[in-house]
């Protein structure tokens, strides 16, 4: 086994771990420790919430979750030699779950609390616990399902430079005074609130809490992407922004589909991740490089069989018309994956949480042919204990 170098205590939230992590982004929090290009090595990682999520029937604790705390994540890791314009190389080599800690949640969010892609049509909080079989799931609230998951980490991710943080923060700020009452926000600003940042503390912890930027979205570093195929085997390459690139991770996902539609919407673990680490010397120039490359690796369910569906840009509630609209197509296709599996004694809810969880896979199919775009989500009929085909 790798030598572990972030161990992690789940009887203890992030702030009182032997090494804290952080759950904001800037690039003055500290470093935990540091490795050399060709190094291997063990990340431990809790759940993207500290642990707010508990193994039982209620919802209520989705529905009360604390969103000052997300993500903690483990990290930040110095790659002695990497200086901005590198490409930070990251091999993801094994990842899965604690021991004795073998089992996830999926969640919907409420919509004063987050909400999710279809908080109009789901806006109360519901949640779903996954038991873990190797490398299989089954929930006792979703029943007559079975698949293998696609583990990978929801959010990884380098430090931004100081520069890269500010365009961040400006950009999005703007975002929400265009709308600053929506619920749930356009976008997630700075909140020193339950800020995690490391080992800083006193005045610099009070400066770099006021500015440091949430962990919400995916941007050019990374971040939280929460792409399903960012599996075993898989190859990152990172764009470099600060001296030793500060690699951090967390939020992982013992299975997701294309999307994590309800936002809460993967099967969310602690778990470990097993790394390799290599540094391109400026290469973010040599290959135009702004946001992350990968490779996937080869490890992934072999699923053969799906049933597709289809949706178009044409709002449900008005009919209104939009032009080529991904993110309507997408909504509607998934609506109506939804409305189909209804007929087969799901409920909404259920169906929800199984298309955002389920290694089920995301098509932008056409956005060419005015005025419609076509997105498909397809769900492999194999995980299903029934036969769900029309006939």
């Amino acid at each position: 086994m790798p030598q572990v170098l972030f161990k992690v205590d789940l009887t203890k939230p992030m702030s009182e771990q032997e090494l804290v992590g952080h759950n904001r982004w800037h690039p003055d929090i500290p470093a935990v420790v540091s490795v050399n290009p060709g190094d291997v090595f063990r990340i431990e990682c809790k759940d993207w919430t500290d642990g707010q999520i508990k193994n039982d029937d209620s919802p209520d604790d989705i529905r009360d979750v604390d969103l000052t705390v997300v993500h903690v994540l483990s990290g930040p890791i110095y790659v002695n030699g990497a200086q901005p314009g590198d490409i930070l190389v990251v091999d993801i080599l094994d990842i899965g779950a604690l021991q004795g800690d073998e089992w996830g949640f999926t969640g919907i969010f409420a919509k004063e609390n987050g909400g999710g892609f279809l908080t109009e049509h789901f806006p109360t909080a519901a949640k779903a616990i996954w038991d873990f079989q190797g490398i299989y799931t089954a929930s006792r609230h979703i029943p007559k399902v079975r698949f293998a998951g696609i583990t990978h980490p929801g959010l990884i991710g380098c430090a931004p430079s100081q520069e890269l943080l500010n365009k961040w923060n400006k950009r999005e700020a703007e975002l929400v005074a265009t709308n600053p009452d929506r619920v749930p926000p356009l976008a997630a600003l700075p909140n020193p609130q339950n800020a995690v940042l490391g080992s800083l503390q006193g005045a610099e912890f009070e400066r770099v809490a006021a500015e440091a930027a949430r962990t919400v979205p995916p941007r050019e570093h990374g971040g939280n992407c929460d792409i399903k195929n960012l599996s075993r085997g898989s190859r990152i390459y990172f764009p470099v922004y600060v001296e030793g690139a500060k690699l951090s991770m967390g939020d992982i996902h013992f299975s997701q589909g294309d999307g994590e539609i309800s936002f809460c919407g993967a099967i969310e673990m602690s778990g470990y991740i097993d790394l390799h680490v290599d540094i391109i010397k400026g290469g973010m120039d040599k290959y135009a490089m702004v946001n992350p490359i990968f490779k996937p690796g080869p490890v992934e369910p072999r699923y053969s069989e799906y049933l597709v569906f289809e949706g178009i840009s044409v709002d449900e509630f008005t009919g209104q018309q939009y032009y080529l609209d991904a993110h309507v197509a997408y909504r509607r296709a998934c609506l109506n994956a939804i409305e189909y599996l209804k007929k087969f004694g799901f409920t909404g809810e259920q169906a929800y949480l199984l298309l955002s969880c389920a290694p089920v896979e995301g098509r932008i199919s056409g956005i060419v042919d005015i005025p419609n775009a076509c997105c498909t989500i397809a769900l492999p009929t194999e995980i299903f204990q029934m036969d769900i085909l029309p006939s």
